[in-house]
């Protein structure tokens, strides 16, 4: 596969918002999409791209000098095939060169492949948000990555 990782467009919002809803039972609004990549100045989208098609997204925001990822979702049809790893890496470079030090996100307590990715990158779990999702009162587990390596 040849994927590509570059930032997220206007182009890209119709299907960036499908994969969030084919990924997610809590999916983001697509206004929430539209305001990150034209309104939301700490915001740091990327998509990745395969033969013209959006497989994966990442949207984090840079405030100071960290980078919480907000989401990331990959296309069913393309998940355990590295793309999630390569939008984690472009999202933790660009922001380790922009001057961020560490990072942190929120992730489901069940997401068990999420938490494995998150790990594999040096993310450690180290707090707990109880009933943060709202659909079925799910925790959140914290996860903080304290030294971004550009």
């Amino acid at each position: 596969m040849n994927l590509i990782v570059r930032k997220m467009t206007l182009d890209d919002l119709e299907q960036v918002v499908a994969i969030d809803q084919a990924s997610f039972s809590l999916p983001w609004p697509p206004r929430s999409f539209r305001f990150e990549v034209t309104e939301n100045p700490a915001s740091r989208n990327w998509v990745a791209e395969a033969n013209s098609q959006i497989v994966g997204l990442l949207v984090g925001w840079l405030i100071v000098d960290e980078l919480h990822i907000a989401t990331l979702a990959v296309h069913p049809n393309f998940r355990r095939q590295g793309v999630g790893e390569k939008l984690l890496v472009q999202a933790l470079q660009s922001a380790g060169v922009e001057g961020a030090v560490k990072s942190f996100l929120e992730v489901r307590a069940s997401n068990q492949p999420a938490r494995a990715l998150y790990q594999k990158f040096g993310y450690v779990e180290d707090g707990v948000r109880k009933g943060y999702y709202k659909d079925n009162q799910e925790d959140a587990i914290l996860m903080t990555l304290e030294r971004i390596n550009v």
